[in-house]
């Protein structure tokens, strides 16, 4: 089977970060870079180092409220989002709370072209079907590029996520569960069409998240 990953990154410095995604991308298709986790004042100088990287890069700046580490208020994030998206990344990662949000970012991103990943987690639970589809649907409106990620708290709840797929034929879905009930629905959704698998190069990021190479042992 032919499947891309997706490494995520989180670097506390510019030239830390840079020196992984050159090592990363000789290994992985796609790079995810959590520029949440650089102090504000330094992203520009990240963006710099790592502008040649971006076109294979999945560019992410969370809020705390959204399981991040961006530590400033909402206006300054919006504007360093604006500021990714003037370097045209492959995908920018922005949650669909903050574009429902805020009409000028929207307008923002849609006048510059940029490729947006429009993302919702929830940390907590799993919503059942309906609730999911529904979801699915609002966040279609703002992009064909979708990432929702669930809290796997039983057997059935990765099933739940996983259904999203079947309704998904015109969109880019990324779609599973966190946690170890969902571990197996990130290797799973690759089946069901998801564009790429996240992983991590070691330490896992992410609840339940597998590593490069236990992915590369697992998927053949």
């Amino acid at each position: 089977m032919k499947y891309k990953t997706c490494v995520s990154i989180a670097e506390k410095t510019p030239r830390k970060l840079k020196e992984l995604v050159k090592r990363t991308l000789k290994k992985s298709d796609y790079v995810e870079m959590r520029f949440d986790f650089l102090k504000p004042e330094k992203i520009p100088e990240a963006l710099e180092l790592v502008k040649k990287d971006l076109k294979n890069s999945v560019c992410t700046l969370r809020p705390k409220s959204e399981g991040g580490k961006f530590p400033g208020s909402e206006k300054e994030r919006i504007s360093i989002l604006k500021l990714i998206a003037e370097y045209n990344p492959f995908l920018l990662d922005v949650e669909f709370n903050s574009l429902k949000k805020n009409k000028t970012l929207v307008n923002y991103l849609k006048k510059t072209k940029t490729s947006v990943l429009v993302s919702w987690h929830d940390f907590k639970k799993t919503p059942n079907i309906s609730a999911l589809n529904k979801m699915l649907n609002q966040m279609a409106k703002f992009s064909k590029n979708i990432k929702i990620v669930t809290s796997a708290k039983s057997a059935e709840d990765p099933a739940h996520v996983l259904s999203l797929y079947s309704r998904a034929s015109t969109i880019n879905l990324i779609a599973f569960a966190m946690g170890d009930y969902g571990r197996m629905s990130r290797i799973l959704c690759l089946y069901l069409g998801s564009p790429y698998i996240y992983v991590s190069l070691e330490k896992p990021i992410a609840p339940g998240q597998f590593s490069l190479k236990e992915v590369k042992s697992i998927v053949s």
